[in-house]
């Protein structure tokens, strides 16, 4: 993958954007490789009686998702910080849409923009913000 040059990089400019289904054969996977097996994400009943209606997405397999579609468009290398908050829970059958786009342009080649993830319905469920260090044309 090859990074945009800072130069054509503008503020304003969106990111790609990326969609993901969740689903509970999903949430089965990502608890056995995050070792997260809190019954909220998997147990039904739980769920409703915690108040959350149900089994609710681990927030980090959705801040993953986040990470994904800044590093699909942005080489990891580049990435020097990615910060999230957990606005809403999100559930089995919810397709979160995550857009993003650019709020700052600094000095060193710094990049600066915000991110957030959406259900269907538009709720949002994760903000962020992510800065990268982009390669220049004049290197």
């Amino acid at each position: 993958m090859t990074a945009p040059f800072f130069e054509d990089i503008n503020i304003g400019d969106e990111m790609p954007g990326l969609s993901k289904t969740v689903d509970e054969i999903q949430l089965v996977k990502y608890a056995g490789a995050s070792g997260d097996f809190n019954p909220l994400h998997y147990v039904d009943a739980v769920g409703k009686k915690a108040g959350l209606g149900g089994v609710i997405a681990h927030g980090m397999l959705i801040m993953g998702f986040v990470g994904q579609a800044i590093t699909d468009w942005l080489p990891n290398r580049y990435l020097k910080r990615f910060k999230v908050r957990f606005v809403k829970p999100t559930k089995p059958g919810d397709i979160i849409t995550i857009t993003g786009k650019v709020t700052a342009k600094k000095e060193h080649n710094l990049i600066a923009g915000e991110v957030q993830a959406c259900d269907q319905n538009g709720q949002v469920k994760v903000t962020g913000l992510f800065e990268a260090v982009l390669p220049s044309k004049n290197c």
